[in-house]
């Protein structure tokens, strides 16, 4: 999906507050992103970038605190829709726009590109969306579609570096990474997993306890949350006495799966071992003597 060349980003802060207006470009690409925080919009809205066709993704905490949520819209100018989401859209606090020089998006290229995104952000079951359907995709001649897919790419592959991890799909793991896979047990279920650049992956068809012990709602709220909406997207899905997982799936840390799986609060350090037994700990502390 992402390109894995090597690329460089110039981050230049406008207002001179690290957390305000930044316009950052990619070497070799034709488009741009704005970023801000929701409440500089009234400032910054007359900003000729926002005259542009582009589209935009919002972000912000969701209604019961845990973890964010994304709402993705395009815009032809896209300073339209930024002003009637800060009147209408309660949840979002910071804001990314795609855009590109005058006359190199138009209106069938952001819908394609927000279609793209919205079907990313689903498949990817990365954060919730606020977005209430899946828009249809324009029809675009066999040069635009190419370009787009290039844009597409190009703008993916910025938004993690932005802190934006809504849209990564986890690559399969390779054959050289089989001696790094670890596993959790527990309650007649087995898990495996390993650790990547983006958090620690549990692979798909792992098993999870069918419920929680009574404790995990109150003691550890989020883990609990997080379970509850996986298994409502399907990440997680209920198979005979135990659930699964119907795909590699990307958490923050080893005790984050380790608590979704065990259905209990874990250190995942402790629970994830090796098949030899030894714990993930273990092996840090070996490779930290190394």
């Amino acid at each position: 999906m992402n390109s894995a060349k090597p690329f460089s980003l110039r981050i230049f802060v406008a207002d001179g507050d690290p957390d305000g207006l930044r316009l950052v470009e990619r070497s070799n690409w034709v488009g741009k992103a704005i970023v801000f925080p929701r409440a500089l919009l009234p400032k910054i809205k007359q900003r000729q970038e926002l005259d542009q066709a582009g589209v935009y993704l919002l972000l912000g905490p969701r209604e019961d605190g845990e973890g964010e949520m994304l709402y993705i819209g395009e815009g032809d100018p896209v300073r339209a829709r930024l002003e009637s989401h800060y009147a209408q859209k309660d949840f979002w606090n910071r804001a990314v726009c795609f855009m590109a020089a005058p006359g190199q998006l138009n209106k069938a290229h952001v819908q394609f590109l927000e279609a793209q995104l919205i079907r990313l952000a689903k498949s990817a079951k990365r954060l919730p969306l606020d977005n209430a359907n899946q828009p249809t995709e324009p029809s675009l001649s066999e040069a635009d579609h190419a370009d787009m897919q290039v844009f597409l790419e190009n703008l993916l592959g910025m938004l993690p570096v932005l802190g934006v991890h809504a849209f990564e799909q986890i690559a399969p793991v390779a054959a050289a990474a089989a001696q790094a896979l670890l596993f959790c047990r527990g309650k007649g279920v087995t898990a495996s997993g390993y650790e990547a650049t983006q958090g620690f992956v549990v692979q798909a068809g792992s098993q999870g306890v069918a419920e929680t012990v009574p404790s995990m709602q109150q003691h550890v709220r989020g883990m609990f949350d997080l379970r509850q909406e996986l298994i409502a997207n399907g990440v997680l899905q209920r198979d005979t006495d135990h659930l699964r997982f119907t795909q590699d799936y990307v958490f923050s840390s080893p005790s984050t799966a380790a608590a979704v799986i065990l259905g209990r609060s874990a250190n995942g350090r402790l629970e994830w071992k090796d098949a030899d037994g030894r714990t993930l700990k273990a092996l840090q502390d070996l490779e930290a003597k190394m």
